[in-house]
C-alpha cells in the first residue's frame, strides 16, 4: 500500500511508470478548486443581486452549472487538470494512462454525491484508503486514476566537443550508458566523473580527465556530431 508507483504496458509493449496521487494531495487540490468556485459564486451573487428574484434564479442556475461542470470542463480540456490539480502537479487519467474523456469525467464527477455520503466525503475517503490506487467511488465507476504529472524537463545541455568513434563496437546498452553519462555530467562532481570514466580504462587506455574527455567525444560521435 505504501508503494505508489505502478508500471503499465502499452499495446506497443512499452512500459510506462506512473506515480499514484494519495488522499492528502487530492484533498489539497479539491480545497483549492472549492475556494475558486466559492469566489466565483460570491462574485456572481454580487453582480446579479440587483436583478432581485430573477438574479437569484440565475445565480442558482449558474451555481449548479459551476459546481458540477467546472471539474468536467477542466479535466477534459486541460489534460486532466483543474486549477487545483495543476497547482498540486496531479492529473486524472484513464486506468491505462490515456487522457480522460467526456463520459469518464462526467461519471467520476457526478458520483461525488455518493462519495460525499454520509457527510464530508467520508465514503470517498474510506474508498481511497482501502484501494491500492487511492480510487474514490467515482474513479472506480469511471475507470480513472489520479496521478502525479511530472513537469517536462529541459533537454540537458551538451558540452562543446569534437567527435571520435569508439575503439570497439558498442551494443545498444553501452551506447545508452555513454550518452547518459554526458547528459548527467553537470550533476556530477569532477571527482565522480573521473571515478566512473576510469572504469573504462582497459578500453580507452586513458584515465582521469582524459578518460572523461574521451567519453564525451565518443558520445558526441554517437549523437552524430562532427
Amino acid at each position: 500500500m505504501l508503494d505508489t508507483y505502478r508500471k503499465l504496458e502499452t499495446p506497443e509493449n512499452i512500459d510506462l511508470d506512473i506515480h499514484i496521487a494519495g488522499p492528502l494531495v487530492r484533498i489539497l487540490a479539491f480545497t483549492i478548486d472549492s475556494l475558486i468556485r466559492m469566489g466565483v459564486q460570491i462574485g456572481l451573487l454580487i453582480a446579479l443581486a440587483f436583478l432581485g428574484k430573477v438574479g437569484m434564479a440565475l445565480w442558482l442556475i449558474l451555481t449548479f452549472v459551476l459546481e458540477w461542470f467546472y471539474p468536467v470542463l477542466f479535466e477534459v480540456l486541460n489534460q486532466g487538470q483543474t486549477p487545483g490539480k495543476k497547482a498540486m502537479a496531479i492529473a486524472v487519467v484513464n486506468d491505462d494512462s490515456t487522457p480522460i474523456g467526456w463520459s469518464a469525467s462526467i461519471v467520476r464527477n457526478f458520483l461525488r454525491i455518493v462519495d460525499f455520503l454520509p457527510m464530508g466525503y467520508v465514503t470517498g475517503l474510506v474508498s481511497m484508503i482501502l484501494n491500492k490506487d487511492f480510487k474514490r467511488v467515482g474513479d472506480l465507476a469511471a475507470g480513472t486514476v489520479v496521478i502525479y504529472r511530472e513537469k517536462s524537463k529541459a533537454a540537458p545541455k551538451w558540452p562543446a566537443s569534437t567527435s571520435s568513434p569508439p575503439p570497439i563496437a558498442l551494443n545498444l546498452k553501452q551506447q545508452r550508458a555513454m550518452l547518459s553519462f554526458v547528459e548527467r555530467q553537470n550533476s556530477l562532481t569532477k571527482e565522480r566523473q573521473q571515478e566512473l570514466a576510469n572504469h573504462l580504462q582497459p578500453v580507452f587506455q586513458q584515465q582521469n580527465q582524459e578518460a572523461v574527455n574521451h567519453i564525451v567525444r565518443v558520445a558526441t560521435w554517437l549523437r552524430g556530431g562532427q
